[in-house]
Formats: structure tokens, C-alpha cells, sequence
């Protein structure tokens, strides 16, 4: 494929440009398309800025809007139902601070093979707006990323996800990278699955595998070398987390610091992986999450064992420099410090990995 005809394909619509790209890249190959920027390495980090604004896409019709919630309200149906940590604390953060949750983001993961990475997930969001924005690498995970901004959305009424449209944070593991034994595993199941990759937002909304229900020794395999590949296995597309903005709440747990007390003092165990509170280089994003909740899954041999689910997680985006003297009233989210940071992301992935589930103190 020219040059010339990705530039056309891209320039018609950033999905067809991701698509057309992927099909045609290695393994590893960085993402090129307008509107995407590429970190180098794991200190990217992407901040929005005078000089680098970032326009959301026009408005969704009515009708489109109405459907899309829908559709993420019940991806997020089946996230709680099976999260009992994300649920309790949903609800005591909306009787301590009133109606005013929003999410920052919402997170998936994905097999980067055969179409079953990023893209299989993306082409549903940027169908109704989104924009890619920046792909992440993590190295020695065998990770890379993408997130998508929402299009414009001023005119919601509601909170949660009838609030302000979050943010997208779609993560593939690069299965090709992977020692031969794990690759043929996921190869197995990949091949059950026909073409579920292209119904990949039907099976969020569902909470079903696309792809046959694994034996327990294939599960333990995958968990020895990669963590997130064994979850991706057992919960498919099934929301891994959502994440509340804590500056759009409006009582002092606001402050992300008084947050995390707020939530080990109801009793829950916060991800302590390199400290409770995840700072970037610049101080302005501040993250923390709890650690994921676990349940009995019963996979295709009969044997019945407990299996990580997912978590939520807890951002705080402080105003960039220029806006510091901005008054509370004036204050909007594109005057807050965007993207997201490599290194505190690594961490909040270790909220599903064994070693945060078993560790006893909070």
C-alpha cells in the first residue's frame, strides 16, 4: 500500500487508516495515522497544550448517542455484576458526594493476533466519534495501547455513563512475542472463535467468550509467562476496569489523596505496586485503583477454580500550568492535563496479577 493511498484511506476516516495500517504492519510496528501520536520508549507522555489542542469530533445525532450509552451501559452491566468491589464503591462514593460520578475511562484487553488486537474493539468507538490519540508500549509486558478521545458531548444530562463520554483505553499483549507454547494456546482458541472478533462489542455487552471455554492446565500455562494473557483468556472483551474522575466529584474526595482514604477506610484494598498513589513525571495526572475481584470459574476439563475479574480505578487530572490561575467555575476538562502515562499505566495493570490479589496487607 502507497503512501499516498494510507494518506487518502486516513484522511477519509482515522478507522480505515488504523485498519488498513494493522493489516499490512509486524508485530511491533508503531500505529502512523493522523491524529495519533507515537511515544518513544516507555517515558512518553501525552499532555494536551496551547500550542497542541486537541479537537473532539463533532457531536453524535441524538439517536447515535442514545444507542452508544446504551451499548457501554451494558458493558458496564456486566462489569458490576460480576466486580462486587466496583458496585460497593460506586455506591458509596454517590451517597458520600451525591449524583456527580463521571468516568475518565473505560479499558479492554486484547490478543494482538489475527484481528483480535486493538482494532477489534476500536472500529466500534471511532464508528461513533471517537479519535485515536496516542499509541503506549510497554516492553517487558509484551503490551502496546491506544487511546481514543470521546467526541464533543456537552450536552449529556446524566452521570456515569449517561455523563460526559470517557476516554478509551484499548491494550493488546503481542502474542507473536511470546514463547511458542503460549502462542499456540491462544492460536487454539483464536480459531474457535470463526469471526467473534468482529462482534467484539456484542460479546463486552454480553460478558461471553467469543472463543471456546479454556481447559485449566492452558489457563496455567498462559498465567506463568503473562499474567494478562491468562486473564484475556478467561474474560475475553469483558470490561477490565472503569475509572472515576475524581475532580468532577464535588465534596473533599475530590482531592484523589482524601479518595484513597475514603476507600481503604470502607475496607478495601487498594494496588500498591510502586506506591498507592501513581504520579506522572509532570505531577499533573494522579491514578490509583483497587485490587481486582476474583471468582470461581469452571473452565471446559470440569475443574472449578477462582479466576481474577476486574477492578476500578481512581484518576485525578490537575489543571496544566497555563490554566493554574483559572477559577473553579471557569475550569473545563481540556484545561486538565490529558492522555495517559506509561509508567503509571504499567502499575495499574498489576491490579489483576497474583501477587496484588494474594498480598494480605492493605
Amino acid at each position: 500500500m502507497s503512501t499516498a493511498t494510507v494518506t487518502l484511506a486516513a484522511a477519509r476516516s482515522p478507522g480505515v487508516a488504523l485498519l488498513s495500517l494493522r493489516r499490512r504492519a509486524p508485530a511491533a510496528a508503531p500505529l502512523r495515522f493522523p491524529g495519533l501520536r507515537v511515544g518513544s520508549g516507555c517515558r512518553h507522555i501525552a499532555m494536551a497544550s496551547a500550542a497542541h489542542a486537541r479537537a473532539p469530533a463533532d457531536p453524535l445525532p441524538k439517536g447515535a448517542d442514545l444507542f452508544f450509552r446504551a451499548v457501554i451501559s451494558n458493558m458496564e452491566k456486566v462489569y458490576l455484576s460480576r466486580n462486587p468491589t466496583a458496585k460497593t464503591i460506586l455506591e458509596l462514593v454517590q451517597s458520600y458526594d451525591g449524583d456527580h460520578i463521571c468516568y475518565d475511562h473505560l479499558a479492554f484487553r486484547t490478543f494482538g493476533v489475527n484481528g483480535y488486537g486493538i482494532n477489534s474493539l476500536s472500529e466500534f468507538f471511532t464508528d461513533f466519534g471517537y479519535l485515536p490519540r496516542e499509541e503506549l508500549r510497554f516492553p517487558a509486558k509484551k503490551l502496546r495501547a491506544l487511546w481514543f478521545s470521546p467526541p464533543t458531548n456537552g450536552g449529556y444530562s446524566g452521570t456515569g455513563t449517561y455523563g460526559p463520554l470517557p476516554r478509551i483505553f484499548i491494550s493488546e499483549l503481542l502474542v507473536d512475542e511470546l514463547t511458542t507454547q503460549s502462542q499456540e494456546i491462544i492460536h487454539k482458541y483464536i480459531k474457535t472463535s470463526g469471526n467473534g472478533n468482529n462482534h467484539a462489542a456484542l460479546a463486552s455487552t454480553s460478558g461471553e467468550l467469543t472463543w471456546e471455554k479454556p481447559i485449566y492446565s492452558d489457563f496455567q500455562i498462559l498465567s506463568r509467562e503473562s499474567e494478562y494473557a491468562a486473564w484475556t483468556l478467561v474474560n475475553g472483551y469483558a470490561l477490565n476496569h472503569a475509572t472515576i474522575a475524581t475532580h468532577r466529584l464535588e465534596s473533599d474526595i475530590r482531592n484523589i489523596n482524601k479518595f484513597n482514604k475514603f476507600v481503604e477506610d470502607n475496607g478495601f484494598k487498594l494496588n500498591s505496586e510502586g506506591g498507592i498513589l501513581k504520579v506522572s513525571p509532570d505531577g499533573l495526572l494522579q491514578q490509583s485503583s483497587t485490587v481486582a475481584d476474583s471468582s470461581l470459574f469452571t473452565f471446559a476439563d470440569g475443574i472449578t477454580e477462582s479466576i481474577p475479574r476486574s477492578y476500578i480505578e481512581f484518576a485525578e487530572r490537575l489543571l496544566l500550568p497555563q490554566f493554574k490561575d483559572l477559577q473553579d467555575e471557569e475550569v473545563k476538562e481540556y484545561h486538565r492535563r490529558d492522555g495517559f502515562e506509561v509508567g503509571n499505566a504499567d502499575k495499574i495493570f498489576e491490579s489483576t496479577s497474583k501477587d496484588q490479589l494474594t498480598r494480605t496487607s492493605a
